[in-house]
């Protein structure tokens, strides 16, 4: 979540949140032959059908995100 303005037409300012944009999603992993159901961001979704998902979840587990 970043903080910051909304911005109105005759400038007043006030606050808002910026929220990640999460999706709820199942991923298939062929190598184990079961369905993952995870949150992910849109740019995550992005970023698992460009690596793929085995990559994806290898780095997730890495870095702490994920742990099944």
């Amino acid at each position: 979540m970043i903080v910051g303005n909304s911005v109105s037409h005759s400038n007043i300012k006030t606050k808002r949140k910026f929220y990640p944009n999460l999706q709820t999603k199942k991923f298939y992993i062929p190598e184990e032959d079961r369905w993952v159901t995870l949150k992910v961001s849109a740019a995550g979704i992005r970023t698992i059908n460009k690596v793929g998902i085995t990559e994806a979840l290898k780095d997730a587990r890495e870095k702490g995100f994920y742990k099944g």
